[in-house]
């Protein structure tokens, strides 16, 4: 079974689909999920995939959800399974969801007289902040029938081969992207004082705001807020018109994320009216927080202990990442879990979202089996 996962994964990752365009890698995995004879969907929201296992007993209705899509980079890796579509790659584990997605299929489909309920199995397009999964739910995956529990997972790059991240409660960030003009008054760089500067009132904005979260939250609480673009400007001797910053706003819990916008817009409203400019803010929701269910979350710890006991499980663990699976759990209780895919030793520990990503293929069985295990056994 370690060779079928490894060789699917290796071929997502040579032939990489950015978010909703996905066809060959949906075709793929339709053609493997109808080789088991099950009940296949295909072409929702565009790509996504869906299937239905019925279990030889009564029981709940479990959902599975893995993401197929990947990232708009330059692969640098220089492996023979590296990517050879020019400026696309599997550069965050979902080439390894899928690959893992079908080895769980193929698993449960073996054990189908020992499994009770139904297992629907969701692979998903653009989960990379495209919005995938509302899509996909706005289309009905999660009914017909309804969805009881939900699972999912993340190979972690964070954290290496042999750790397990289960935590109950909220586990990925709540995200918001910001979009902020700064617009003041341009004019000659030699002539500063005849010009209001967006770039200097743009430098005390950013600055101002690293203070949002250090003096207005609970020290023993998390919140980020990163600015990750400035624009202003073109040429060396002119104070442009305007400035453009954009950026993202991560936190967990509600009381806190309303904090922070407050204070966010009412300081970058004040901070740039007092350098002289006009300020307009945008804030675009990307995901709510991925919060698991607590005897869910057990469930899972629980299995995890059981399939693999050498493995190490922190049951405290929580990224600021957000994930668009925070969607799919937010009315079913599910847990959503992190894998450690990282070998230092063999050079594989670079983060997610860079050129030279890739992970330990040894984590793929050990992900399936887990994967497999929780869902074929009842809460």
């Amino acid at each position: 079974m370690s060779e079928y996962t490894r060789g699917l994964r290796r071929d997502f990752h040579r032939h990489p689909e950015l978010g909703f365009r996905e066809v060959r890698t949906a075709g793929i995995v339709a053609q493997e999920l109808n080789k088991l004879g099950l009940e296949v969907k295909t072409g929702i929201a565009e790509t996504g995939v869906v299937a239905l296992l019925e279990g030889s007993r009564s029981g709940p209705v479990r959902t599975v959800r893995f993401d197929m899509d990947a990232l708009p980079i330059q692969e640098e890796n220089k492996v023979e399974y590296a990517s050879q579509v020019p400026g696309v790659m599997h550069a965050c584990g979902h080439d390894g969801h899928t690959a893992v997605g079908l080895t769980v299929a193929r698993l449960l489909h073996d054990h189908v007289e020992e499994l009770s309920g139904t297992v629907k199995f969701i692979f998903q397009p653009a989960e990379e902040g495209l919005g995938g999964a509302e899509r996909m739910i706005a289309e009905g995956i999660l009914d017909n029938p309804a969805t009881e529990q939900i699972y999912g997972l993340h190979v972690w790059n964070e954290k290496p081969v042999g750790w397990l991240g289960i935590s109950p409660g909220p586990v990925m960030a709540a995200g918001e992207i910001f979009d902020v003009q700064i617009t003041g008054r341009g004019g000659h760089g030699a002539l500063p004082h005849q010009t209001v500067d967006p770039v200097l009132a743009s430098a005390q904005v950013i600055s101002a705001l690293q203070s949002v979260v250090s003096r207005n939250i609970s020290p023993l609480s998390s919140a980020v807020i990163s600015v990750t673009s400035l624009h202003a400007g073109e040429a060396f001797n002119v104070v442009p018109p305007s400035a453009h910053l954009k950026g993202t706003i991560r936190t967990f819990e509600s009381q806190e994320r309303a904090l922070v916008m407050e204070r966010f817009e009412a300081l970058v409203q004040g901070v740039g009216e007092a350098m002289g400019c006009k300020v307009d803010i945008k804030i675009t929701p990307l995901t709510p927080a991925v919060v698991n269910h607590p005897a869910i979350a057990m469930h899972v710890q629980l299995v995890a202990a059981d399939v693999l006991p050498d493995f190490e499980v922190d049951s405290n663990y929580r990224s600021m990442v957000s994930e668009d699976m925070a969607y799919l759990m937010s009315n079913t209780p599910g847990c959503f879990f992190f894998i450690g895919s990282a070998n230092p030793q063999k050079g594989l520990a670079v983060a997610h979202h860079h050129p030279c990503f890739d992970i330990d293929e040894t984590v793929l069985p050990y992900a399936a089996g887990l994967m497999a295990s929780v869902i074929a056994r009842d809460v």
